[in-house]
């Protein structure tokens, strides 16, 4: 759950927010609502928020103000406001986004989607050095990652991943079980945390546990079928290393 904070001297604002939010993000639990800005600042200390929804126009104190009082607190924001020329004020403060009310349902969805995805970025570097963590056991069939989520961490064992995906800044890691995590490490950073023998790298975007490799089918450089009917692409430049490593194995 993301614990928020919803920050608006309307009652109704409030109110509309709580609803929609309670419809359509129901991970994010709100812990507090707040109509002024000294109220907020109090809620904050007290709460430790990992969200603030935050009107700009407020009396006495304005949204911007709140925020630079409250220095040192981390949190993602998310602006609301009835008007339309705050955008780059929001960008400048390094807020996480901006909606203008009436607040629309799905641009609720995505910005609550990408403060998840910073929230989780935050919480894993301030946990753990990086991203993945090795734990070495006695043996291999011990090994495990620690995957940071925004409730801890989960441990998943290496020798049931069975292959990792690249997308970008991210990189998707799908187990023998089905689990599916998601994860903000290039595949490249990945494949250097996952110094294991049953890894290859087939392809600028894929990264095979060859442990679970069920055909692989001829072409300019192939395609590997992995037990779960998954289907992976070797890239020509791998071809002749990937072969020279199943025909070891």
């Amino acid at each position: 759950m993301i614990h928020a904070i919803l920050i608006d001297d309307e009652v109704h604002a409030l109110d509309a927010l709580q609803i929609l939010l309670a419809e359509y993000c129901p991970q994010v639990n709100i812990v507090a609502m707040c109509r002024s800005g000294s109220e907020a600042i109090g809620k904050i200390q007290e709460l430790n928020p990992q969200l603030l929804f935050v009107d700009i126009e407020m009396p006495h104190m304005t949204g911007f103000e709140l925020l630079s009082r409250v220095k040192g607190h981390e949190f993602e924001v998310i602006f609301t406001t009835a008007y339309n020329q705050y955008p780059i004020n929001a960008i400048r403060i390094e807020a996480m986004d901006y909606l203008l009310k009436p607040i629309d349902e799905e641009e609720l969805i995505r910005a609550v989607k990408r403060a998840e995805e910073r929230i989780r970025e935050r919480i894993s570097s301030k946990q753990i050095d990086v991203l993945l963590t090795n734990i070495k056991g006695v043996t291999n069939e011990f090994q495990k990652l620690a995957i940071p989520t925004l409730e801890g961490l989960n441990f998943v064992n290496i020798s049931e991943i069975c292959y990792c995906s690249g997308d970008g800044n991210y990189t998707h890691i799908v187990t023998s079980t089905g689990e599916k995590y998601l994860i903000s490490k290039t595949l490249k950073e990945t494949e250097e945390m996952l110094s294991h023998p049953a890894f290859f790298r087939t392809h600028q975007s894929y990264l095979v546990n060859l442990n679970y490799i069920k055909q692989y089918f001829r072409g300019s450089g192939g395609q590997l079928v992995l037990q779960d009917g998954t289907t992976i692409q070797v890239a020509r430049s791998r071809k002749e290393a990937l072969m020279k490593v199943i025909y070891m194995k």
